[in-house]
């Protein structure tokens, strides 16, 4: 499948999603919407995928919305996300939380990794921000944009960026609609890691083997979806309790017995 302003590619159980319109800084349209969506779908449904990865062709990773798509906003004098009525809906049906742009990614049971190949503004500041894993190109600018524009913050941005950054940078980023840098955002701990640009794509490749070869499937979807329900309780005791009655259904699987059959060995696991 490949639309024109969308690139999908499947290699080595890790899917790479790849938003193409280099002419514009890869600029969010309803098309690049749809495109978007079916992509992460496929990459969701396909079993031989284990790890997807999100990025942006040429030297940006996402501009935000298409400065022509914001026009329209302007005269209609409201908001329209360019969706059809059947779009895809990767993520969606897992929790009601969920169930919301770009809030969807938390209902897909893969990891997703977002590598911020160069600008990420708007709509593609909050894309990289809701992927599970963030890896930047150094020098790469950032901005939630949203204050320049007199608009809120959007797409979730107040809920998610105090839960990574912390309230007082989340403050800072979403009041100020600032201009930051790549090694900023890793100081606050926004990015996994910041390499030189020329660098970024072997080193996601690397971690993304990583976690494809050396991590049983279910555990990673099993680890994701504690991680994002947890968030949203306040209660330690029954994250413990779901836990060990997950354990012991795990531990009756084969990827398991294979775990423990590598440990022993001293040997890589070979996940099937």
């Amino acid at each position: 499948m490949e639309h024109e302003a969308v690139l999908y590619e499947s290699r080595d159980a890790i899917a790479t999603i790849t938003l193409n319109r280099p002419d514009r800084l890869n600029a969010w349209t309803g098309r690049m919407n749809v495109g978007y969506r079916t992509a992460l779908a496929r990459a969701a449904e396909d079993q031989r995928v284990r790890v997807i990865v999100v990025t942006g062709a040429g030297r940006g990773f996402c501009a935000g919305a298409d400065a022509e798509a914001l026009a329209g906003h302007a005269e209609r004098g409201a908001y329209d996300d360019g969706l059809p009525e059947r779009a895809p809906r990767p993520g969606w049906g897992v929790r009601p939380e969920f169930d919301a742009e770009l809030t969807y990614h938390l209902g897909v049971d893969k990891p997703i990794i977002a590598m911020v190949n160069g600008p990420a503004a708007g709509l593609g500041f909050a894309l990289m921000c809701w992927c599970d894993l963030r890896f930047a190109a150094a020098g790469a600018r950032l901005t939630s944009a949203h204050g320049r524009l007199g608009l809120p913050a959007e797409f979730g941005l107040s809920w998610l960026l105090p839960r990574i950054v912390g309230v007082t940078r989340a403050a800072d980023i979403l009041l100020s609609s600032r201009i930051f840098r790549a090694e900023e955002g890793y100081e606050m701990g926004l990015f996994n890691d910041v390499v030189p640009p020329e660098d970024l794509a072997g080193r996601v490749r690397d971690y993304a083997r990583e976690l494809a070869t050396g991590v049983a499937s279910t555990s990673l979807a099993v680890t994701k979806r504690q991680l994002y329900r947890d968030l949203l309780t306040a209660d330690p005791a029954a994250s413990v309790r779901d836990a060990e009655a997950t354990m012991t259904t795990m531990m009756g699987a084969p990827e398991y017995r294979e775990g423990v059959a590598a440990l022993r060995e001293k040997r890589p696991p070979r996940f099937g």
